[in-house]
């Protein structure tokens, strides 16, 4: 064979698996060219919005937009790595797929590496040497209420939050960790919306809004729940102090919602409602209360009834019932919702806008309501170089309430059940012959304010060289108030011939507004195994608030109540303009080594008007510190199963200034008496430059401890708070002419308590996971120093030793069986009871413990949430508001436990008209101001019901559509003796049950 044959052979052979190859080639370039992959990222209730999405090995990256949706470019082989942080990380291989959807399992481990707000900074939540507790926007959702203290209910350790009224519009108390000033209005925490510090001192008088509000208007009212991202509570010395003064009662961090990055969408939420009275007193039925009359009269000696006795003399129906608690507060309330909202953004530039109207009824017969109609917008911008950062909020909220003058709730449980109809033949209201006053006229009386509030925040950030980091927030801040209670004088009975000349309105006008601007500089550097995190900055605001309340009667025509010029007599009865000024400058250093031991150092010295020039400006300061113990070799080793430890200590001085504008002043005030045609001044208050800030030094010591990969995590704290150099009035001498002088008392109040919160992660599966969380707070308050409480105007008040919640009564000694009247403990034994000598009863109004116990299931797209509130505590009982058992009121049927004749064993002291002097004596002087009218209201509440389901992504093409039942005060378990155990309606309505529907459409 010659070599050209060889060749020849050889590439005919070698050709074939030439072209083989290079085809092969060719085909593998192709498939390893990168190509397009989507999906959705979910966790198992819904879309997750900005999850990550990554090549691993490689810089490309991708974020879910709104729907939950990415596109990423890969290779076949590549691995993409999904996370969210609260999230185990999911790895997914690309072969000839093009769409991978993943659902994100939650990862408690994760959790602690959440970014916490702790107001001028953000820190990690493992990292944290305060005290800090906070909701989401999640769990605000899935409740029905209007406003925002509402929504923190049972949620939070050491946070103590009831309702005032069940009215719409009405107002709600907060206690964080105790009561601290001996004053009242001395307690309120401080509230920043987006940094912007928010006034809660009410516009409103309590002499308009009182009877039917039950109190001043809440201002908080004026922020919109649907509008919130989350609530943070700082409690400590360590996270308050930077707050300084404004901190000694803790501070409510709100964060509204802002724009993200994606594409534009539009967000509905809607949700309609019905809401009815909770609990109802069982009060006597006619004939129940027909034989109670009658006992009376016959316990009295009295043969024949008088004429005014129209339920027993045959004026009235002798068989008539009407439930009169159904009849004027047996009504339902409606709730209708609805907010539109529109989001999205470049890279660079993301804003929102929402809009959210509001409207409820009442249970109150007739057409009220309360309303409210806002605006949220927010609009944030960083440059390319992620060095410059802008980011501005506003909210806009115009809220109207028409209510009726007066709350209808003690009428309907103290008229007689067979008092006359309401309404005659012809459809008028039924006075029966003068004989009563029908309850309705009180309908023509009317309660009206209207609230406008803008308030606008913003921030400034550049990052400059060197580490250094400036920014600036600043807010401005408007209210407006408009309200009158009318008293038209067709409220009277016709037959008193009383024409407009009756007819009166009580007017006030307020508004608020304040500015505030923070700048600062921030400085974060690693230094070998450690960080620094350094911030210095400074505060400046300004707060003017003005007061015009006048009084009207004698108009010519009931419709013009309305305008003061109509009135034939006025009387301005406040015309007030206050100012207020406030600076400071606070600093705060952290350090931590090696990721596990960290300490917190922050300081303020702040300066107010409200001092005199001897003491205007005070220091605050804390320290924290905080020790990662599972970090430690050696004791994760000897506890394998602890997933997380961590041992936290603060402590610290916060103050106070709330004691109102212009306190050391000598100031005047209209005499309002006529001297030679002129009304004359006269000296309201003392000068005193040298009363100064309330002090507030606080110390906690927390353990916080994960098990099981964190499956199990236990929160334990300790506090001891004590509160001195009190701002109350100083009684002087009556020949000075004043009752008191401002001033400061060494008066001590302390607070202690032991706080726990227990999370635990009962199953997380794929397609079911079942979380519980369980916060329990026992408190003590206790008045440790008042130097000459005896010689004080508070010695009836007050007991050294004593909580500040004390109630000093007549020890209530049960029922002479003798004689059938009331007995009470004479402790000096002199045989008279008075004040000063025989209330020696304490009783205990400060709950004992309370707490809250959360569930959160989720099974595919269906998710369940409820809330079990629980407390434990004594409360005003109906006796407190019952008339004397035998006149001409209802009464609950527990009376009928009564004395009948000598020897027997009662309750309740024989029934008396009002005739037995002995009797009534008993009963107004002492039975009422006994221990009888505290019983235990504690309960345990469904405060909360939310059960939602997320139809598939793929029922409706690109639209997110949630579909939801949720219920507030659902069930109230507790052995109470009243209506509401919460407030223990003292005349007020009680809180209501609350069934709403809803639906969220995102698109």
């Amino acid at each position: 064979m010659n070599k050209n044959s060889f060749l020849e052979g050889l590439v005919a052979q070698l050709l074939p698996k030439l072209y083989a190859i290079f085809l092969l080639c060719c085909i593998s370039g192709v498939y390893a060219q990168p190509t397009t992959v989507t999906g959705t990222v979910s966790d198992a209730v819904g879309v997750l919005v900005g999850a990550t999405v990554q090549v691993k090995g490689k810089p490309t990256v991708a974020l879910t937009d709104f729907d939950g949706k990415y596109t990423i470019k890969a290779k076949t082989g590549d691995l993409l790595l999904f996370s969210y942080v609260g999230y185990k990380q999911a790895a997914v291989l690309v072969g000839d797929q093009r769409v991978i959807d993943v659902q994100l399992q939650e990862d408690a481990t994760t959790l602690k590496e959440v970014i916490v707000n702790a107001g001028y900074y953000t820190v990690k939540d493992k990292e944290r040497t305060g005290s800090i507790a906070s909701i989401k926007a999640t769990e605000i959702e899935q409740q029905p209420v209007t406003s925002v203290l509402a929504t923190l209910q049972g949620r939070m350790s050491g946070v103590n939050i009831t309702q005032a009224t069940g009215v719409p519009g009405g107002g709600f108390s907060i206690q964080i960790r105790g009561v601290n000033s001996i004053r009242p209005e001395g307690n309120q925490p401080l509230y920043l919306i987006d940094g912007m510090p928010f006034s809660t001192e009410s516009l409103g008088s309590i002499s308009i809004s009182g009877p039917i509000m039950g109190g001043v208007l809440n201002p908080l009212n004026g922020i919109n729940p649907a509008d919130i991202e989350s609530i943070a509570v700082l409690k400590d010395a360590d996270a308050t102090a930077i707050y300084g003064s404004r901190g000694a009662n803790g501070v409510v961090l709100i964060t509204t919602k802002k724009g993200k990055k994606g594409k534009t969408q539009i967000t509905v939420n809607s949700y309609t409602g019905a809401g009815t009275v909770s609990r109802r007193l069982n009060l006597l039925n006619t004939t129940q209360y027909i034989s109670m009359r009658e006992e009376a009269f016959v316990n009295d000696g009295t043969s024949s009834y008088p004429a005014s006795a129209h339920d027993l003399n045959g004026h009235w129906d002798r068989n008539r019932y009407t439930d009169w608690q159904k009849e004027l507060i047996g009504g339902t309330a409606i709730t209708q919702n609805i907010s539109v909202g529109v989001s999205g953004g470049s890279g660079n530039t993301q804003f929102m806008l929402q809009g959210t109207h509001f409207n409820e009824t009442t249970v109150f017969p007739g057409s009220f309501s309360y309303g409210k109609n806002s605006i949220h917008f927010n609009v944030s911008h960083q440059s390319d170089n992620e060095k410059f950062t802008l980011n501005l909020s506003g909210n806009y909220v115009i809220d109207k309430n028409d209510m009726l003058g007066t709350d209808l709730t003690r009428l309907s449980s103290s008229l007689a059940p067979n008092a006359p109809a309401l309404y005659n033949a012809d459809g008028n209201l039924n006075w029966a012959n003068s004989t009563w006053e029908n309850p309705l006229r009180l309908l023509r009386g009317s309660y009206l304010n209207s609230t406008k509030g803008l308030s606008v925040g913003g921030l400034l950030s550049y990052i400059l060289p060197a580490s250094l980091e400036f920014k600036t927030t600043f807010g401005y801040g408007d209210s407006r108030l408009t309200e009158s209670n009318t008293k038209p004088s067709t409220i009277f009975n016709p037959a008193f011939g009383l024409t407009s000349s009756a007819s009166s309105v009580t007017f006030n006008q307020s508004s608020q507004s304040s500015w505030s601007v923070e700048p600062q500089l921030s400085w974060n550097k690693k230094v070998g195994r450690g960080k620094f995190n350094i911030l210095l900055g400074s505060t400046f605001q300004e707060r003017t608030a003005a007061q015009f309340i006048v009084y009207a009667s004698g108009f010519s025509s009931n419709a013009l109540l309305g305008n003061l010029a109509a009135a034939s007599t006025t009387q301005v009865r406040s015309d007030s303009e206050l100012m207020y000024r406030y600076m400071a400058l606070f600093g705060r250093v952290n350090y931590s080594l090696y990721e596990k031991y960290f300490v917190n150092l922050t300081g303020r010295k702040d300066g107010s008007s409200r001092f005199g020039p001897n003491n205007r400006f005070a220091a605050f300061g804390a320290v924290g510190v905080g020790w990662l113990f599972s970090k430690e070799t050696a004791i994760s080793d000897a506890l394998p199963f602890m997933s997380f430890g961590k041992l936290r200590s603060s402590y610290g001085t916060t103050g106070s200034d709330q004691i109102g504008d212009y306190q050391f002043l000598n100031t005047y005030a209209a005499s309002g008496t006529v001297y030679n045609g002129i009304i004359g001044l006269a000296p309201s208050r003392l000068f005193n430059p040298d009363f100064s800030w309330e002090v507030n030094k606080k110390f906690e010591l927390a353990l916080e401890t994960g098990y099981f990969n964190d499956r199990i995590f236990l929160t334990a704290a300790y506090f001891k708070n004590l509160t001195s150099n009190q701002l109350v009035g100083v009684p002087l001498p009556g020949t000075t002419g004043f009752d008191s002088v401002q001033a400061n008392l060494e008066a001590t109040v302390e607070n202690s308590g032991f706080e726990f919160e227990l999370r635990t992660v009962n199953f997380s599966k794929k397609d079911f996971n079942w979380t519980t969380s369980l916060n329990l707070s026992l408190s003590k308050n206790k008045l440790v120093a008042f130097p000459d409480l005896a010689g004080s105007v508070y010695a009836n008040q007050y007991i050294i030793g004593q909580p500040l919640g004390i109630y000093k009564a007549y020890e209530f000694a049960g029922v002479n069986s003798a004689t059938g009247i009331y007995e009470f403990t004479d402790f000096n034994g002199d045989g008279l009871l008075t004040d000063v000598e025989d209330r020696k009863k304490i009783i205990y109004t400060t709950p004992d413990y309370f707490g809250g116990l959360h569930n959160s299931l989720t099974y595919k797209k269906w998710q369940l949430d409820f809330l079990f509130q629980f407390v434990k505590q004594l409360g005003l009982n109906s006796n407190v508001l019952n008339a004397l058992p035998g006149t001409a009121n209802n009464v609950p049927t527990s009376v009928f436990n009564n004395w009948h004749q000598p020897g027997d064993v009662s309750s309740t002291q024989l029934f008396t008209a009002g005739y037995n002097t002995t009797a009534v004596n008993a009963y107004y002087n002492q039975f009422v101001r006994s221990d009888a009218i505290y019983s235990d209201a504690s309960y345990i509440r469904l405060k909360n019901l939310s059960l939602s389901y997320t139809l598939p992504t793929t029922f409706i093409k690109d639209l997110h559509c949630k579909l939801y039942f949720q219920g507030q005060n659902l069930l109230t378990f507790t052995k109470f003796d009243g209506a509401d155990p919460e407030n223990q309606s003292r005349g007020q309505l009680p809180t209501l049950r609350v069934l709403s529907i809803g639906m969220q459409l995102k698109f």
